[in-house]
């Protein structure tokens, strides 16, 4: 009736002074019928819940999984165990299946066309925090998360922290702008690396000339952004980036959750690698969330799965004027709009963002030709 179940070791564990034992879980209906119609006296039948999830591995690293008694093991599973397993009330999550399938099918797409190692995304609404989508490749079925491997189960949006490159860019502007240090329509000198202790700055794509505001953006010089963080300071940097939350783990509903890689001692020379994305690491949630509030008007918002039904707008934690959030979103848009990120220029969408590449660190130093790339945007930029 269960060919897969061994005499010798029924038998063993029936000799054993335990008052019954579990033959076998989660039986279906036909095994039920064939067991019970040998009419073995002394086997008895169990009802129990099972948790399903209908979607297979969508949302997976956000949902989590429970072990055999139904215990969260991961995910809101793991966060809200005591309250799901106590309350009939069901807890709703932003997450929107819709834009969750989207995003999945582009990482997927991607993850193959480039033969990555692993793949990352987040939908968030800028406004107010709220997760629409988020996913992490490889990931697994929580229906038999058992039998996924570590690598499936690592949720690289929340856990892993990394060099994030050029993207950081947006922040070093935002800091700049703000802080009075340079206008749109100043620009640094960047047709020289810049040599500091043993280190060099260079530009990858160097245009080897004065460059404005914009145009640092647009074709991520690193000289320039390391002048402008340069002439921010080194506090000034720090306390930008401890306002945004990114000096700390990111705080979401999800166990989940890496501690942020920073300098310590935090040099003038961090300051500078720091400005383009080097030498500081931070989960792909983090860089998500502090982008937000450089593009809503620049407001924080902590990053959340959990529907709130209430009509009330969230107040968030001014970081940077309406009039700099205002800049950036310009900014941002050049990139796409004939710089760096022009793949994302979705038609109809007005899409701001800016791109990013880092080298992969390994043994005190970085490995060439291993990549971590990256993107952010945002849209409509008028109003995202």
């Amino acid at each position: 009736a269960l060919p897969e179940l061994r005499e010798a070791e029924i038998a063993r564990s029936l000799k054993t002074d335990r008052s019954f034992i579990w033959l076998r879980r989660n039986l279906t209906p036909r095994q039920q019928a064939k067991v019970n119609a040998l009419g073995i006296p002394g086997i008895y039948f169990q009802s129990a819940e099972t948790r399903v999830y209908p979607n297979g591995p969508m949302a997976a690293h956000v949902l989590g999984y429970v072990d055999i008694d139904n215990r969260g093991i991961a995910g809101i599973e793991r966060s809200f165990d005591p309250s799901l397993r106590d309350n009939n009330t069901p807890l709703r999550l932003t997450i929107d299946t819709r834009v969750q399938h989207a995003l999945h099918s582009e990482l997927a797409r991607a993850k193959s066309e480039f033969d990555a190692i692993g793949a990352a995304g987040i939908i968030m609404d800028v406004n107010n925090g709220e997760v629409l989508a988020m996913a992490s490749l490889p990931d697994f079925d929580p229906n038999n998360a058992g039998n996924a491997l570590p690598d499936q189960l690592f949720n690289r949006m929340t856990l892993g922290v990394y060099e994030l490159g050029s993207t950081f860019k947006i922040f070093t502007a935002a800091m700049a702008l703000d802080y009075g240090v340079v206008k749109l329509s100043g620009g640094y000198d960047a047709s020289e690396p810049i040599r500091i202790s043993r280190f060099q700055i260079r530009d990858y794509h160097a245009k080897n000339r004065w460059l404005s505001v914009p145009e640092i953006f647009m074709y991520s010089s690193n000289i320039g952004a390391a002048k402008m963080a340069q002439d921010v300071g080194t506090e000034a940097q720090q306390e930008f980036f401890g306002q945004l939350g990114m000096l700390r783990q990111a705080n979401i509903e999800l166990p989940e959750v890496g501690s942020p890689i920073t300098p310590s001692p935090w040099r003038p020379v961090n300051t500078m690698t720091i400005s383009y994305g080097h030498g500081m690491a931070v989960s792909p949630l983090q860089l998500a969330s502090g982008v937000s509030a450089m593009v809503n008007g620049g407001l924080v918002h902590r990053a959340t799965l959990i529907r709130k039904d209430s009509p009330e707008p969230l107040a968030g934690k001014r970081v940077i004027s309406e009039k700099t959030s205002s800049e950036v979103r310009r900014l941002m848009r050049l990139v796409v709009d004939g710089g760096t990120g022009k793949n994302a220029a979705a038609e109809g969408y007005v899409v701001g963002g800016k791109t990013g590449t880092a080298d992969k660190p390994a043994n005190g130093g970085y490995r060439r030709r291993a990549l971590i790339s990256s993107f952010v945007g945002a849209f409509p930029m008028h109003a995202p």
